[in-house]
């Protein structure tokens, strides 16, 4: 199978897991690490010998902010305003995703920052056009 071809798989995957709230890496072979969201290499070491891996969905929420206005695109009009951040997986990687569990205000931003790095787990939102991942904080 060609690499454009491994590629296209690993976004189809990708997509389809992740509308079954399934939550698909690649793992790689040659460096152990893992590749999220799932593409047709390592983006660590360039390997293409990596294999399917679903993730835990378990993760720690780094950062998170608000979004402006208008939202970046039109999928996430109707959910406008919210919380987006940067979360580590429990696998490894850092990826940004919408923060569900918190309101894009000031004052619970300001709450949600005091209380320092904090547990998430990944859920799925189902879009007009496509699922979208999101992370709901954990008390």
């Amino acid at each position: 199978m060609s690499n454009v071809a491994e590629q296209a798989n690993a976004i189809a995957s990708y997509y389809e897991g992740l509308g079954k709230g399934i939550f698909r890496a690649i793992a790689c072979k040659a460096c152990g690490k893992h590749t999220f969201p799932p593409t047709g290499c390592c983006e660590h070491c360039g390997s293409w010998e990596v294999e399917p891996q679903d993730l835990s969905g378990e993760a720690t929420l780094l950062f998170a902010t608000h979004n402006i206005s208008p939202a970046c695109h039109p999928r996430f009009e109707k959910i406008a305003p919210y919380v987006y951040g940067h979360m580590r997986l429990k696998e490894g990687p850092i990826v940004q995703a919408i923060v569900l569990g918190v309101e894009p205000t000031p004052h619970d931003l300001k709450r949600l920052f005091e209380r320092g790095p904090v547990p998430v787990k990944a859920e799925t939102l189902q879009m007009d056009d496509l699922p979208v991942l999101a992370f709901r904080i954990l008390n």
